[in-house]
């Protein structure tokens, strides 16, 4: 997979599709590699016309790490936001907005689709509020606003989230298996095995959990997004999980209400996760909401 200079570090990234279609940005969350974008996801959104970019967030997977970054841990960087004091992030998450951006300079892509999922979609959205010109269209998955009050994940959720992935190529598919169980999709099958092959690739291309604990930090330190998204010009979807346990449903809804003129889809039954029985209504509602809104 090629590499780009961007923002000061290097964006491991993968392209599909025709370079002449609408292109569309995808953005994962926390902790996540770019195969978190499946390739059935993304070549279904390729047969639905569009240009599809997937990309390691910095600190996973092949993109550049932040190991000389000095930081709270995350307990502390917890403990310092529910008081409202100062917390020591690595980056913010305006630092990996730019990344972002620096990968679209990259690729001469003046403006594209954006969609992003969980910590991904919080990305997406600071996208659109610093770089609105960037930013053709925004997909906001399983994601909120960063304000406080907002429900908070069930205690499972918290418990698998608080839990770093062990030593261990097995002892860390597990803890997969696990966390998956936990914050996934109760309205469709846990798909054991195609979990499994998806933590066995992640930890052999690359298994770096301490990037995931500077990336929560990140999230936990760049505070609330509400006021900037009330003042949004950029075409909006929220799509989320109405039994999703790690960023319930509260949080999707604060985003609807904050942007004007967002458009909303919440799927019964869906968690934290998009299953393979989804993505036919995600990239239809992705797609749709891109050609609505299509570069001229």
């Amino acid at each position: 997979m090629p590499r780009a200079p961007a923002n000061g570090i290097e964006i491991e990234y993968e392209t599909f599709g025709d370079p002449a279609d609408d292109p569309i940005l995808l953005v994962m969350g926390l902790g996540s590699q770019l195969l978190g974008w499946t390739l059935p996801f993304c070549e279904a959104l390729v047969e639905r016309g569009h240009h599809v970019i997937r990309f390691d967030n910095r600190d996973v997977g092949l993109s550049t790490k932040i190991t000389d970054a000095e930081h709270d841990s995350v307990p502390d960087a917890m403990r310092k936001g529910m008081a409202g004091e100062p917390i020591n992030a690595p980056y913010l998450l305006t630092d990996m907005a730019a990344d972002a951006v620096g990968l679209l300079d990259h690729l001469g892509l003046e403006r594209a689709h954006v969609a992003g999922a969980s910590m991904g979609g919080m990305i997406a959205q600071t996208m659109a509020i610093g770089f609105p010109e960037r930013v053709q269209s925004l997909t906001s998955i399983m994601s909120h606003t960063g304000e406080k009050g907002l429900r908070p994940p069930t205690p499972e959720a918290m418990q698998v989230l608080m839990t770093r992935a062990p030593d261990g190529r097995e002892a860390a598919i597990d803890q997969a298996l696990k966390t998956w169980r936990v914050i996934g999709s109760p309205g469709f099958p846990f798909d054991e095995e195609r979990i499994r092959e998806r933590a066995s690739r992640s930890y052999d291309r690359c298994h770096h959990p301490a990037g995931a604990e500077r990336q929560l930090v990140a999230v936990t330190a760049s505070g609330s997004r509400r006021e900037a998204l009330e003042s949004l010009d950029v075409p909006t979807l929220v799509i989320h999980g109405e039994d999703d346990p790690l960023v319930p449903v509260e949080g999707g809804r604060a985003t609807l209400d904050a942007v004007p003129g967002a458009a909303g889809l919440f799927i019964e039954g869906m968690g934290h996760d998009m299953p393979v029985e989804l993505y036919d209504t995600l990239t239809d509602g992705i797609s749709g909401h891109a050609k609505k809104h299509a570069l001229g």
